[in-house]
């Protein structure tokens, strides 16, 4: 392989899906939000997430939502690509959000599947289509069913593709081989959007990776995303496994907006793991894991250095 042997990769090749961080009183720290898009952005990313799942967006309102993208856009919109989470179930509230992401300055705009209303295929691509129209923002498309209960299907991929800026698709749908035809058939950037499958994803035809784990391992996968590059499928293979069970741990036990807020406060990155409801923060015997497996894989002290 040669180092440009990875997809073209509008959003660049490590991203993650960023916290928000909340103060006691249940309000967005900001000061915290800019510390953790600084931490990724020192630790090997490209670009971040803001106001997806991780962020806790289902409860944010629209107001937040623009100040959580402000603060991240300055404190490291000159350094990474930020991409704003615009998906909703509503898509007069996702146009709104785009709209909103572009006249703050995000470089893209993430638009998951609508939730719970289960829209027909041709709604799903008007839906797409609509929020597409409505900013200047490159869009990449989110297809994740286990929490949706709607797949975006083939023939919808090759109908919204056409649109000039719909660019790249997060799949969380984990069918590699499907995939691959869709990447083949419609030329758009496929990222990984589970962290068990970042590596397989590389390793056919996907442009990079959206992350949880990012939150504490940037800098390990910028290095399996250079050794995929490189060619070096062993050394990209070492990474990964290094990596398992520290996934495992985030991403396994609880939901990934705990375990990521855990994981950052650990690092002293963020002061609380507040989360908002219905989710509650991790409790000791999580956390107590989790700092276990991260000290395993030397990544407290790493991080901290």
């Amino acid at each position: 392989m040669t180092s440009d042997s990875l997809a073209p990769a509008p959003f660049g090749r490590v991203l993650t899906a960023m916290v928000t961080p909340f103060a006691a009183d249940g309000s967005v720290d900001l000061e915290a939000t800019a510390r953790v898009a600084t931490h990724l952005a020192d630790h090997g990313h490209d670009g971040v997430v803001v106001s997806g799942t991780t962020g806790e967006s289902p409860t944010t309102s629209t107001e937040e939502d623009g100040r959580i993208l402000r603060a991240v856009v300055d404190a490291v919109g000159d350094r990474v690509k930020v991409v704003a989470g615009v998906g909703t179930n509503n898509t007069a509230h996702s146009v709104e959000l785009a709209e909103q992401a572009f006249k703050i300055g995000a470089h893209g705009a993430l638009l998951v599947t609508p939730y719970y209303n289960k829209p027909t295929q041709e709604g799903l691509a008007a839906h797409f289509e609509a929020v597409a129209d409505a900013s200047a923002l490159p869009v990449m498309l989110y297809d994740i069913p286990g929490r949706t209960g709607l797949q975006i299907s083939e023939d919808t991929y090759r109908r919204v593709a056409r649109h000039e800026r719909i660019v790249a698709v997060k799949d969380a749908v984990g069918d590699l081989y499907r995939g691959v035809r869709i990447m083949q058939e419609t030329g758009l950037a496929f990222y990984s959007g589970d962290d068990v499958l970042n590596l397989a994803w590389l390793t056919h035809g996907g442009s990079g990776i959206v992350s949880v784990v990012g939150h504490v391992a940037g800098d390990q996968y910028a290095a399996m995303v250079r050794a995929v590059e490189a060619g070096d499928l062993a050394g990209a293979l070492d990474v990964y496994r290094r990596l398992v069970p520290v996934v495992d741990a985030i991403m396994n036990k609880a939901p990934g907006a705990m375990m990521a807020k855990a994981a950052m406060e650990l690092l002293g990155v963020i002061p609380n793991r507040n989360v908002r409801l219905p989710l509650v923060p991790a409790d000791d015997a999580l956390v107590a894991h989790l700092r276990a497996e991260l000290a395993a894989a030397g990544l407290l002290e790493e991080t901290r250095a």
